[in-house]
């Protein structure tokens, strides 16, 4: 079953639930000549072996649901609004029309009926997500609760998607290309500065790392980043604790402290001074 989002009501969207099946019977045929692409279509990559198990379909059984149309600026053009797999597959068979309904659609609906199709069915990838959501934000000033309500995600991801945009082109590249996850890009954005992000990623692509594995890499970078800014702020406590043990055993006593552990030495120079440390110690 799917679950659909909050993100409008596909067809519904356009036409009131009680006109939708009216209204696909009663479809326009045009030439697929005139229909340009969807100037917000958010997917630019579309699957060939999925293409042609479509085209299969529709040469069986025809395009059982009408594609969306909207006058364009020329007259008998028109901009696609929803559809787009279906018009492809449709142009892979040699069709020369297709059924269509026309509707005056706004930009922002171009884009959100676009998101319909692709969001609900998962087609989209996280950098085609991403850019779409950034659209409505930027391009229509939507805020990210705003965004998060259309399509039925929480504002948390919508953020966090939007900020993968962030991340420089050399990541992004593998990112589309497959070669790491949107799990590892995640992680990856912790890092602070361009150059550790790139080097991050050759290290996870080189060695194939997990997300989990990614993680832990950008702990490790970031604590060592961190541990630089540490020494100086325990330096004063750790010499007090160094100097109390020193009054309380008698002898030279180093405290090595990170906050995730460390290690005490404690110096002794004969046989003799070592038995009465342990008798301290012990309280024997």
């Amino acid at each position: 079953m799917v679950k659909h989002s909050g993100l409008g009501k596909g067809l519904e969207a356009l036409i009131p639930g009680d006109d939708l099946n009216q209204e696909t019977q009663n479809t326009n045929t045009v030439s697929i000549e005139s229909i340009k692409p969807n100037p917000r279509q958010p997917r630019s990559i579309f699957k060939q072996d999925e293409l042609k198990e479509l085209a299969e379909s529709i040469r069986e059984n025809g395009i059982i649901q009408p594609l969306i149309i909207s006058p364009a600026e020329n007259p008998g053009e028109y901009y696609l609004v929803a559809g787009e797999r279906r018009l492809l597959a449709a142009k892979m068979l040699g069709l020369e029309s297709v059924p269509v309904i026309i509707r005056d659609v706004s930009d922002i609906q171009q884009l959100e009926l676009a998101l319909v199709e692709n969001v609900q069915r998962e087609d989209l990838s996280p950098l085609e997500t991403a850019e779409a959501y950034r659209q409505l934000a930027d391009d229509f000033s939507l805020s990210h609760d705003e965004i998060a309500r259309k399509v039925g995600k929480s504002r948390v991801t919508i953020t966090n998607t939007i900020r993968l945009l962030k991340l420089p082109e050399e990541v992004l590249n593998h990112l589309r290309a497959g070669e790491i996850t949107e799990g590892h890009a995640r992680a990856i954005l912790a890092l602070t500065t361009p150059e550790s992000q790139i080097a991050a990623t050759e290290t996870v692509i080189r060695k194939s790392l997990n997300v989990r594995q990614t993680e832990q890499l950008v702990q490790l970078l970031l604590g060592q980043k961190k541990k630089e800014t540490i020494k100086p702020v325990y330096s004063s406590q750790v010499k007090e604790i160094e100097e109390l043990l020193r009054n309380s055993l008698g002898t030279k006593v180093n405290l090595h402290y990170t906050p995730k552990g460390g290690s005490v030495v404690i110096r002794y120079y004969s046989d003799e001074e070592l038995d009465s440390i342990i008798n301290k110690i012990t309280r024997k």
